[in-house]
């Protein structure tokens, strides 16, 4: 059946093929896949509930380890993390822990369970700077504990990357909707269209909270040199968001050109062609076995029919041609296109913070920022940039916020 982009591209579990699936877990006793989730989410545990029928169980496991549990059995990497540890490897294939966990945070979402729950309110405030996973997490783990919690968010909607980067088609706008409702639930108050450091100074939210967290996270697009002013070249960043903003109601030309390997690139090329582009060509720095992107993603790409030119380094643009050198064969191609979209890598809009930052990382090691009463969370910390490495970081920031105003 063709997938279009407003239609989830991988297919959930029915009630059979969920239960078919765990029951191939081997049931390990000090089961690896759980040591190797970054976020603590535990399937070993979610896994052997639903394997007993117990897929109540297995949500209260999923959403009390892992306050994003909904969105990272969409998004996450699991052959990266959980999977690349499945003992069931070693007989023939790993369990697909993802889709599992979809099913169990579908059926939480289905039953109207309601699983977090808030404390009695301390009197400390806190404000998050950024509504992506980073943001969403901290804010939803700390509001539970009974702080005050404030989020700032500089978009019209709450979510950041989640909402604005990751196409529909990866992760649907209701489910994000239904994970920023659960978290306002536990108190947590948005202020949208805010942009802290020029709508309001980042000085003026530090003296009215007890504690402040960033979590402005990586949102601009990287734009090379040479294609700056560019009339025919966008950032992958922004083509993004707009496809979602409009929900890939867009104009888009026949030939295309993607400059770039990671997983924004491949969530660019894989767009274009469920919404109909023709010719899009992916040129990528990494030759095919040094691949950035998960595999699942370039094959998704592969299987749409993208064309991924691995190894090719871009040398010169002249207004819509552009040429490439190999970085091994003495080899030169040129491409011609009618859009030239950049994913070469994201930045922090740092205007106005008043932090300094290094290769887009808060440049303080630790969690907690000059000994003052800031932090900071997500990609702007010295972690991969995924979302289930927010929300690993949002735990450990919280257990850091929560120290530092004197609670348990």
């Amino acid at each position: 059946m063709k997938k279009d982009y407003l239609q989830e591209y991988k297919d959930g579990y029915t009630s059979f093929l969920v239960k078919e699936e765990a029951s191939r877990c081997l049931l390990c006793l000090d089961a690896p896949c759980s040591k190797a989730c970054p976020a603590g989410t535990d399937p070993a545990k979610f896994i052997r509930s639903v394997r007993f029928l117990n897929v109540k169980g297995a949500a209260e496991t999923v959403r009390t380890n892992n306050i994003l549990g909904s969105i990272c059995a969409r998004v996450c990497p699991t052959e990266r993390y959980c999977q690349l540890g499945c003992s069931r490897s070693g007989i023939d294939k790993p369990i697909d822990i993802g889709r599992i966990q979809r099913y169990i945070t579908d059926f939480e979402s289905a039953t109207k369970m309601k699983i977090l729950e808030k404390k009695p309110d301390n009197g400390k405030k806190v404000a998050v700077i950024g509504s992506g996973p980073g943001g969403l997490s901290i804010a939803g783990l700390l509001a539970m504990d009974g702080y005050r919690v404030k989020v700032y968010e500089k978009d019209e909607k709450v979510g950041g990357y989640l909402r604005y980067g990751i196409p529909e088609y990866r992760l649907p706008t209701r489910v994000i909707d239904e994970e920023v409702k659960r978290i306002e639930d536990l108190g947590v108050e948005f202020i949208t269209k805010c942009h802290v450091g020029k709508d309001v100074a980042l000085s003026t939210i530090q003296l009215e909270n007890d504690a402040v967290v960033l979590a402005v996270g990586m949102s601009k697009g990287k734009m090379l040199k040479m294609f700056e002013n560019n009339p025919h070249v966008v950032t992958a960043v922004d083509l993004l968001k707009q496809i979602k903003d409009r929900r890939g109601d867009v104009k888009l030309p026949k030939h295309v050109l993607v400059i770039g390997g990671g997983d924004v690139a491949m969530d660019v090329t894989t767009s274009l062609k469920l919404l109909g582009v023709e010719n899009v060509s992916d040129v990528v720095y990494e030759e095919l076995k040094e691949f950035k992107a998960s595999r699942e993603e370039k094959e998704t790409a592969q299987k749409n029919n993208v064309s991924i030119i691995d190894g090719y380094v871009p040398v010169s643009v002249e207004n819509n041609i552009v040429t490439f050198k190999h970085r091994v064969i003495n080899s030169t191609i040129q491409i011609q296109a009618d859009l030239i979209v950049l994913a070469v890598g994201q930045e922090v809009e740092s205007e106005g913070l008043n932090v300094e930052f290094e290769k887009g990382e808060v440049k303080e090691k630790s969690y907690r920022i000059n000994g003052s009463n800031l932090f900071y969370v997500g990609d702007i910390s010295h972690n991969e940039k995924t979302v289930v490495y927010a929300v690993r970081s949002a735990k450990e920031v919280a257990y850091a916020v929560k120290t530092y105003l004197g609670g348990k």
